[in-house]
């Protein structure tokens, strides 16, 4: 059994416009199919997240939910790193030191396609 090769195959594939630039070919081929993958573990995490600090969208004007989003990616560790752990776990071999290779960059990526998705769903 070829553990790389399952997660692989578990992964919807997302069409994107083909580049010459190794991190954005890593964002499209293997950040954006993974977190598509992981978009309901995600969702429910940050529900969880949300009536857990007692944060409420419903009363809360677009603009603000956009801010308070950012904010909870950015400055609550714990929550960025659980949604971290969340993409991060369903990278192969190869793309795990591809990760390690380029972290900080790969990280911006990452933070900003969570926000984006979960801007998405809640703003």
């Amino acid at each position: 059994m070829d553990t790389d090769q399952d997660r692989l195959n578990l992964r919807p594939e997302v069409i994107t416009q083909p580049t010459d630039q190794p991190v954005e070919h890593y964002q499209n081929k293997t950040l954006r199919p993974v977190l598509k993958l992981q978009h309901t573990l995600l969702h429910s995490i940050t529900d969880h997240y949300l009536r857990k600090r007692k944060v409420d969208f419903n009363q809360t004007a677009k603009d603000k939910r956009r801010d308070k989003l950012k904010e909870m990616l950015t400055r609550d560790n714990r929550f960025r790193s659980l949604l971290f752990g969340i993409v991060i776990g369903q990278f192969t071999t190869d793309e795990m030191t591809f990760y390690l290779a380029q972290e900080a960059a790969v990280n911006r990526r990452i933070t900003n396609l969570l926000h984006e998705r979960l801007v998405s769903i809640y703003a």
